[in-house]
């Protein structure tokens, strides 16, 4: 018998669909939809009443996830609409290096260098918060491919 040698992957994405389809009636507002090919958070939702020739149609209202654009679409209430996988995950901000990456560690212990820092209001007070010392707590949130801060909290739960 061969000698079965151990092989270790990394493990990230399953090569699975990003989107996964869902009617266009069950969408709800503040839930995810692809508007024009990009991920949005649903802002404004309306349903007109179903016409002589035809179906109701549901009238979406998107503010992508990563770019803050808005996007709108119109689509018949029986129709599917791709739904994007989001995900959220909190890391340690351990560091900011001079050309504005961020130094993040997971819960595992696992350190990303690959994220930039966010541009704007968020971006300021991250490094500013950074810079008096504060620990901190970015969110990432991933889909599509896409990955970005959207959020930052004082880290509560060090054991210090």
């Amino acid at each position: 018998m061969a000698e079965m040698d151990d092989h270790h992957f990394e493990t990230g994405d399953s090569g699975a669909s990003q989107t996964y389809p869902m009617q266009c009636s069950a969408l709800r507002k503040n839930g995810f939809v692809m508007l024009k090919g990009r991920p949005c958070k649903i802002v404004e939702m309306s349903t007109s009443k179903t016409g002589k020739h035809g179906h109701a149609k549901v009238h979406l209202v998107g503010i992508d996830i990563f770019t803050n654009k808005k996007y709108e679409d119109i689509c018949p209430s029986t129709h599917n609409m791709d739904v994007p996988h989001v995900k959220r995950e909190d890391y340690q901000l351990t560091d900011i290096s001079d050309d504005g990456f961020l130094t993040l560690m997971s819960d595992n212990g696992e350190i990303r260098e690959d994220l930039k820092l966010p541009e704007g209001e968020l971006g300021n007070s991250l490094r500013a918060d950074f810079d008096n010392g504060k620990d901190l707590l970015c969110t990432v949130l991933k889909s599509c491919g896409e990955e970005c801060v959207i959020a930052t909290k004082t880290n509560t739960a060090l054991d210090k």
